[in-house]
């Protein structure tokens, strides 16, 4: 049975997974990022994870052919240089050429959401479907679409943004630059400053218990765990978010027409609490959804994982 090794660099944590062909892990290790660091330094602790990785799994470095890395930047095509990590610093960063410095095997890059996208179509929520939208609800909206199990990287090879859709032309902008984005409305960031604005509104709210009175300490679950007990401004924070998403996802899948629809990301973990009111609003919302039945909305399964698994299956 042929093994794989992957590499998801966060601005937290380089986690490095070994897995089998049935992905199924056979060992994991992480390390720091202290994102502070050199280019240099961060990419020889990748190598360095890379290897301890392998001795953990009981593997010799030529019992894999490749590394597969995703980073959290757009990939230039021609020469899998990192465009541009935000969270790290790093601009036009090759490294594929400085990972090979510390250990001359083939590497293999990638977006990181591209790869997580890929790692619940091939091992995941998504394994029974061969077309798949993903969108990632964090810090941002991160997105891809996998076509016949694969990266799907458009017609010049940069890959897709699903959220950076317009959803409200010269709405709120975005920290991409531009405004309305889907981003700017259904990220854990959008979520929190719009709790905090109808907190603004609603100075009696149970959300203000629910931070303990200070705004500072407003997630995204303080609307979410505020509407469960009844909270009326809450509700409508909850609402107006479902409403959002579902926009997004509904002008999505009129596009593209996905087999299924992933959720992952911190404000996923709601459950079917998020995921049932969104379904109901895309089947009422998306094009010809009387005649065309809309794709499953699934949560995510592998967590932070299916980075890894993702990254390890780019060369296959």
């Amino acid at each position: 049975m042929k093994n794989y090794l992957g590499i998801d660099l966060g601005g937290t944590n380089i986690a490095v997974g070994v897995i089998d062909e049935d992905c199924r892990f056979v060992a994991k290790h992480s390390v720091p990022t202290q994102g502070r660091r050199s280019f240099g330094a961060i990419v020889a602790d990748m190598a360095q994870g890379a290897r301890k990785a392998l001795s953990m799994a009981g593997l010799r470095e030529q019992d894999v052919t490749y590394v597969g890395i995703g980073a959290p930047s757009t990939i230039d095509p021609q020469n899998g240089h990192v465009v541009f990590a935000n969270n790290l610093g790093w601009k036009d960063a090759d490294i594929i050429g400085e990972f090979r410095k510390n250990w001359d095997i083939p590497v293999k890059v990638a977006n990181d959401a591209d790869c997580a996208a890929l790692g619940e179509a091939c091992g995941g929520a998504a394994k029974e479907f061969d077309n798949v939208l993903m969108l990632t609800l964090g810090t941002g909206v991160g997105g891809s679409f996998i076509i016949n199990k694969k990266i799907y990287l458009g017609g010049n090879g940069y890959g897709c943004e699903p959220g950076h859709i317009t959803l409200v032309y010269n709405g709120v902008r975005c920290t991409c630059g531009r405004k309305g984005c889907l981003e700017a409305y259904a990220s854990v960031t959008a979520l929190i400053r719009q709790t905090i604005e109808m907190m603004a509104a609603y100075p009696t709210s149970r959300m203000y218990e629910m931070c303990g009175n200070d705004i500072r300490r407003v997630d995204g679950r303080t609307a979410f765990e505020a509407s469960k007990q009844g909270d009326e401004a809450a509700l409508q924070v909850v609402e107006n978010y479902v409403s959002y998403l579902a926009a997004g996802i509904s002008s999505l899948v009129t596009t593209f027409r996905p087999g299924v629809v992933i959720l992952g990301g911190g404000v996923s973990n709601q459950g079917d609490y998020l995921i049932d009111p969104v379904r109901q609003l895309v089947h009422e919302t998306c094009y010809a959804s009387d005649l065309i039945e809309p794709p499953e909305i699934l949560r995510a399964s592998l967590g932070n994982d299916a980075g890894i698994i993702g990254a390890a299956l780019l060369g296959k």
